[in-house]
């Protein structure tokens, strides 16, 4: 691991379901994250992701590349540009600083068809050795 080092970018297909289902998952049971028609009467195109579950494809995305070892130690990440269904969001990431104490902070973007979804930064822990 060094400061440069790229992640690999993942393409997340964003269905309907994945929108649902993180919103039921986090118990987020507000009306724009399930129900389209409730989402369009208060001025949203469809549902659209919470920040719940963008905040978990996050952490998903920076463990994958570091392993199964890695440990997330902070996430920090700001929405843009929902996320609608029928969209993809594609993350990418990179290695921006590396600690004393074996930490790495990770620079996120994921970004869908109609700009920035989220951005932001990781700190994760990867025991010497597994990186």
């Amino acid at each position: 691991m060094k400061v440069g080092e790229e992640l690999a970018p993942l393409e997340i297909a964003v269905t309907r379901t994945l929108i649902v289902a993180g919103a039921v998952a986090s118990r987020d049971y507000q009306d724009v994250h399930h129900d389209a028609e409730l989402a369009r009467e208060k001025g949203s195109p469809d549902i659209f992701m919470n920040i719940l579950t963008t905040n978990g494809l996050v952490g998903r995305y920076v463990t994958d590349h570091f392993g199964p070892s890695a440990v997330l130690r902070r996430i920090a990440i700001r929405l843009g540009a929902p996320n609608y269904p029928g969209d993809t969001m594609v993350l990418s990431g990179r290695v921006t600083a590396l600690g004393d104490d074996g930490t790495a902070e990770v620079a996120i973007v994921g970004a869908n068809g109609i700009g920035r979804h989220v951005t932001g930064t990781v700190t994760i822990s990867v025991p010497e050795g597994t990186a």
